[in-house]
């Protein structure tokens, strides 16, 4: 029986590698000199320091850029209040979202339940595996996936036929 599990993880080497051009970047711009703007990784959390709220925002754009240059969905990114530190200086947590979340994964087997296709979906930690017994059946569960859910990146692996 056919079957491939729906993941959502993103590429962490491809982050750090993004994080650490953009803290290259920063050090040789002009409108951060004499800042101590920097982004810093530990596993799937990324720390964002800067002076004020634009050095912050401008920070973020390019951290966005670098990781849509080595193909990371900024999807993945979920930004955190920012909070004030010593002085003027600012920090904002942004997690790097892994895996599908209770609430999408009871979506997307609601859906493939409701797409009347012969197939079957079912929760395995933070993957959903679905299982069919054509091929058709399960390319078919792909793009209708694709098409109704936007918000958050999907992977399609594991394929078994």
């Amino acid at each position: 029986m056919p079957t491939f599990d729906i993941v959502s993880e993103a590429n962490l080497t491809e982050v750090k590698n993004a994080v650490d051009q953009t803290n290259k970047e920063t050090s040789t711009r002009f409108d951060f000199k004499g800042s101590d703007a920097r982004i810093e990784q530990k596993e799937g959390e990324l720390t964002a320091y800067a002076d004020d709220d634009f050095k912050l925002g401008q920070l973020k754009d390019i951290l966005i850029s670098k990781m849509a240059k080595r193909q990371v969905d900024v999807r993945f990114l979920d930004y955190g209040k920012i909070e004030k530190i010593g002085g003027d200086k600012i920090k904002q947590l942004i997690t790097v979202k892994k895996g599908v979340s209770g609430e999408l994964a009871k979506k997307i087997v609601k859906l493939v339940k409701d797409s009347k296709l012969k197939t079957q979906a079912s929760i395995q930690g933070d993957a959903v595996r679905i299982s069919g017994n054509k091929r058709d059946d399960l390319q078919a569960v792909m793009a209708m996936l694709r098409d109704e859910i936007k918000d958050t990146p999907l992977d399609f692996n594991n394929f078994r036929d």
